[in-house]
């Protein structure tokens, strides 16, 4: 599983695992443009049920600009995830710059009716001509 989703945070029995991929069809480096998609899992080690309810992203340039994202669900979704079940998504982050960072969390709600926060683990972004 380490081989396909680089990062991953644990809470409270939720594990969210993400993996990055440059787009560079959709890139555009000379007009100041750089584009990623990312792949979220979500899987649920707990013994109840848990609904995402929103999201909220912290998504931070090569220049250390910030800019906050939340909302509702992931992809239009608020997806219920059962007890050892996952929900997989896939979104897109552009920047400015060639490399940044996202990080963040979702709002969970469980079956016993109680919200918590599970932390999505920070990730890098970088395009492959830029060196570490």
């Amino acid at each position: 599983m380490k081989a396909l989703f680089g990062q991953e945070a644990v809470t409270r029995d939720i594990t969210v695992r993400v993996s990055v991929s440059y787009l560079s069809e959709q890139s555009e480096p000379d007009r100041g443009r750089w584009f990623w998609a990312y792949h979220i899992r979500i899987e649920n080690g707990s013994h109840q049920a848990v609904q995402l309810l929103t999201r909220r992203w912290t998504i931070t340039d090569g220049r250390g600009h910030q800019h906050v994202v939340e909302g509702e669900g992931v992809v239009g979704e608020q997806p219920m995830i059962a007890p050892g079940s996952s929900y997989d998504y896939v979104s897109g982050c552009p920047l400015t710059t060639p490399t940044g960072w996202m990080e963040g969390s979702y709002l969970m709600v469980g079956a016993d009716g109680r919200d918590f926060e599970v932390a999505i683990p920070r990730f890098t972004l970088r395009a492959p001509a830029v060196a570490e």
